[in-house]
């Protein structure tokens, strides 16, 4: 037999079993070993970071949602989604921001505009909200568009109007914003945050007692 034609046979072997060797492990044992890991010591990021809320999975703390009623807080508006009508769920197909300049006049007047929306909506007749009040976050969107949280300074905009829909004290709503304040990761990655999910479950919680 020609010799060539030997170590081609040998060198397609081998190459065979490499690729069975890298595909078992890389593509079997790694993933498992990496699941494991993260199931036994991370359990909670690893499956979602899932919130819930009566006994069931309302969302994630990690992906902002949209749809609160007045009653709730508010997130920070999701302009430049993408939607389908088959993920009913959440109806997005991906994630983005307007990709609109500074000072396009396009944003500039939906700036204008939300921030109007903004002050009408969360004036009470016992408080007024003045436009030099509303934050960059109530009026823009984040870069995802999915953001799942606001600045304290937005959610203490909406106290009032919080408190009032939902025949609260204001100081028991403030506290509530208080107590779901974040600070900055490590004492000084980022800034200060209020998560809007978790805030609203634990405003339900208040409100219907359990």
């Amino acid at each position: 037999m020609n010799n060539s034609l030997v170590n081609t046979g040998r060198l397609l072997v081998a190459g065979l079993r490499a690729l069975l060797v890298l595909t078992l492990f890389t593509g079997v044992v790694y993933p498992l070993a990496v699941t494991g890991v993260a199931q036994a010591f991370f359990g909670h990021q690893a499956s979602g970071s899932e919130v819930r809320a009566d006994g069931r999975v309302v969302g994630s703390s990690l992906i902002g949602q949209q749809g609160y009623g007045l009653d709730y807080f508010q997130p920070r508006p999701a302009a430049g989604l993408g939607v389908n009508t088959v993920n009913t769920q959440y109806k997005l197909i991906l994630s983005g921001a307007t990709n609109l300049a500074a000072d396009n006049p396009r944003l500039v007047k939906a700036v204008e505009r939300a921030r109007a929306e903004v002050v009408r909506v969360n004036s009470t007749p016992d408080h007024k909200v003045k436009p030099s009040q509303v934050p960059a976050d109530a009026v823009t969107s984040s870069g995802s568009g999915l953001d799942p949280d606001i600045s304290p300074a937005y959610a203490r905009l909406q106290v009032h109007r919080v408190a009032e829909r939902n025949h609260l004290p204001v100081a028991r709503v403030e506290r509530l914003v208080r107590e779901h304040t974040e600070g900055r990761t490590l004492g000084f990655i980022g800034e200060p945050c209020v998560n809007v999910l978790q805030l609203n479950v634990a405003l339900r919680e208040l409100t219907t007692g359990h």
